[in-house]
C-alpha cells in the first residue's frame, strides 16, 4: 500500500454505497482507484469528484454545494461537480471527474472521466498580448488555452520569474515553512505547451490603441488584436533620511521576498513599518525566524481601517502573544545603519527594516495611452476600457460593482484572478460581466481571517460570536445594506455569505450576522 493509500479514509466508493448515504445536497468524503473522492446529489443527479481542492488542498467535504458546484472552505475556489473544471480562482487547476453507476440500490464510483474539449470560439481576435505577467495576467492566459483559443498570446512580464504565488511571499515562504518551488505557479515547460510566449524581464515602453501595438522598453514592438493591461501596482516609497539604506527592503516582488530572507540569516532585530495585511504577516513570518518585531504605524488600532476595532485589536493581541511589539499612534521620520528614530524622538534598534505602507495602482502606460483614468483604470462591467479593444484587469481596474453600483478598485489577488478569467472571456467575445464578490484572506500564525464583500465606509458593524476567542463573523453595513462580512475560524459562513451577496439575499445575510 503507497503512502497516499494509507492516508485514504471513509467509505470505500469504489466497493458501493448506499443510495440513502448520499441525501440531496449533501457531501460524502471516501475515496475510489486509490484517490480521495467526493460524493454529492443534486435531485435525481448523484456526482463524484476528487475531494481535495488544487489550489493549497483544502477538504472540499468541508466546503458548500452552489447549484451543480462546490466550493472550497479555504480559499473560496470553485468546482463543476459535472466535470470537475475549476472555475473560480485561486484553483487554477481541476480535480479528477468520476463516472457514478447505480445498480442494486448502491452507488458505485467508477472510472475517471476524460477532460473535455472546448470547442473553438466562433468569434476571437487573430491575436494576443497581456501586459503583467501576475495574477489576472496568468489567468487571462490559461483560461484562452482553456476556452479553445488558438490564436498567438503573449504574456509579457517585467520580472524575470514566470508568474508566481504572491501571497505566499509574506506568508509561509517567508517564515521559512515553504520551499521556493512551491512559488511559480507553473513551469516554464508549461507556458511552451500551451503555446503562451513569454516575454520576461522587459518592461513595456508604450501602447497604441489606434495602431494596436505594444512597444516594449528593447524596442520591440508587437502587435495585438486585443491587449489586456494587468500592470498591478507597486510599492508606495519612503522619502526620507536611510531610506535607500541596504538593510531597507519592501516586499512586492518574489525578488523582494529573497532579499529579506537573505537578511534574516543575519538580522535579530526588525521594525516593520505599516500596520497593514502585508506588515503584519511579514512580522508574524519574521517571529517565526526567531527576530525581534517591532511594529510601527500611524494608527492607533492595526487593520481598523479595514476591518474595525474589534478584530484589529484581536490581531494585534494575537500578535503581541508572539512577541511583537507595537509603536502605534507614530512614525519613522529617520533610518540609520543599527536604528530608527520616530516621530517623539523615539529610538529603536534595528538591523532589518521592511517597508509596508501600501502600494499604488500602475497606471502611468494606460494613462499616456489616452485611456480613462479614476484612481486607476475605468473599465466597464465586461472590464472594457475607453479603447474598444483594450481590457484591463487586477489591482489598476476601477468597474462598477454590481452589489452597490459604485465603481471600486480592489488590490487583492482572487479578485485579480478572477477579473483575468472574465477578461479573457470576453476578449473571446463571450459578453460575460464581472459580478464576482470580492474576496480575500489573511494569515497570522495559525489565524486566518476571510473576507467577502467590499465595505469603504460603515455605519455600523454588528458581531456574531466572539472575537475575542477568534471565533466570529463580523458583518460590516449601511443603512439596511449588509455591504461585507469578515470572519475567523467560520469557514462555512464566510462560504454562505459570498453566496448570499451573490444572490442579494440580505435575508440570508442577517441569519450569518443578526
Amino acid at each position: 500500500m503507497s503512502a497516499d493509500e494509507a492516508k485514504l479514509t471513509g467509505p470505500d466508493l469504489a466497493a458501493g454505497v448506499d443510495v440513502g448515504d448520499v441525501t440531496d445536497g449533501a457531501l460524502l468524503a471516501g475515496h475510489a482507484h486509490g484517490m480521495r473522492v467526493l460524493l454529492a446529489r443534486r435531485g435525481t443527479d448523484v456526482f463524484a469528484i476528487g475531494a481535495t481542492c488544487t489550489h493549497y488542498g483544502g477538504p472540499l467535504a468541508e466546503g458548500l454545494l452552489v447549484d451543480d458546484t462546490v466550493r472550497c472552505p479555504w480559499h473560496h475556489a470553485c468546482f463543476s461537480l459535472r466535470t470537475g473544471e475549476a472555475l473560480h480562482a485561486p484553483a487554477l487547476n481541476p480535480v479528477p471527474c468520476f463516472a457514478v453507476e447505480q445498480r442494486d440500490g448502491k452507488l458505485f464510483v467508477a472510472g475517471e472521466r476524460p477532460a473535455s474539449r472546448p470547442a473553438a470560439p466562433d468569434s476571437a481576435p487573430d491575436s494576443v498580448v497581456i501586459v503583467g505577467a501576475g495574477a489576472a495576467g496568468n489567468v487571462a492566459a490559461e483560461t484562452l488555452r482553456r476556452e479553445g483559443y488558438a490564436g498567438r498570446v503573449t504574456l509579457v512580464g517585467a520580472e524575470e520569474s514566470v508568474p508566481y504565488d504572491r501571497p505566499n511571499l509574506s506568508k509561509d515562504y517567508l517564515a521559512g515553512s515553504a520551499p521556493e518551488a512551491w512559488i511559480p505557479l507553473r513551469s516554464p515547460e508549461y507556458y511552451a505547451e500551451k503555446g503562451i510566449e513569454l516575454v520576461l524581464g522587459v518592461a513595456v515602453d508604450r501602447v497604441d490603441p489606434a495602431a494596436r501595438q505594444v512597444t516594449l522598453a528593447n524596442g520591440t514592438t508587437l502587435g495585438y488584436g486585443a491587449l489586456l493591461l494587468a500592470t498591478g501596482a507597486d510599492p508606495v516609497r519612503l522619502t526620507m533620511r536611510g531610506s535607500d539604506l541596504p538593510h531597507v527592503h519592501y516586499l512586492r516582488t518574489l525578488a523582494d521576498s529573497r532579499a529579506v530572507i537573505a537578511k534574516c540569516a543575519q538580522a535579530k532585530r526588525a521594525v516593520v513599518v505599516g500596520a497593514s495585511f502585508i506588515g503584519l504577516e511579514v512580522a508574524g513570518s519574521l517571529r517565526a525566524r526567531g527576530i525581534e518585531v517591532t511594529v510601527v504605524a500611524p494608527e492607533t488600532v492595526p487593520l481598523g481601517r479595514v476591518l474595525g476595532d474589534a478584530i484589529g485589536g484581536a490581531i494585534r493581541k494575537l500578535h503581541e502573544e508572539h512577541g511583537v511589539v507595537f509603536r502605534l499612534g507614530t512614525k519613522l521620520v529617520g533610518i540609520d545603519a543599527a536604528e530608527v528614530t520616530l516621530a517623539d524622538g523615539e529610538k529603536l534598534a534595528a538591523d532589518l527594516v521592511v517597508l509596508g505602507i501600501g502600494v499604488r495602482p500602475v497606471t502611468a502606460l494606460a494613462a499616456a495611452s489616452g485611456l480613462a483614468i479614476d484612481r486607476g483604470v475605468v473599465v466597464d462591467e465586461y472590464l472594457r476600457t475607453s479603447a474598444v479593444h483594450v481590457f484591463a484587469a487586477g489591482d489598476i481596474a476601477r468597474w462598477p460593482y454590481a452589489r452597490t453600483g459604485e465603481r471600486i478598485r480592489v488590490e487583492h489577488w482572487v479578485v485579480a484572478e478572477r477579473q483575468g478569467h472574465v477578461a479573457a472571456l470576453n476578449i473571446l467575445g463571450r459578453r460575460k460581466a464581472f459580478d464576482a464578490v470580492p474576496f480575500f484572506w489573511s494569515v497570522h500564525y495559525d489565524v486566518t481571517i476571510s473576507y467577502v464583500g467590499h465595505a469603504d465606509q460603515w455605519d455600523r458593524i454588528d458581531v456574531s460570536g466572539d472575537v475575542s476567542a477568534r471565533d466570529c463573523a463580523v458583518a460590516f453595513r449601511r443603512g439596511e445594506a449588509t455591504l461585507a462580512i469578515a470572519t475567523i475560524g467560520r469557514d462555512r459562513a464566510s462560504l454562505e455569505a459570498e453566496t448570499a451577496m451573490e444572490r442579494g439575499d440580505e435575508a440570508a445575510l442577517r441569519e450569518i450576522v443578526p
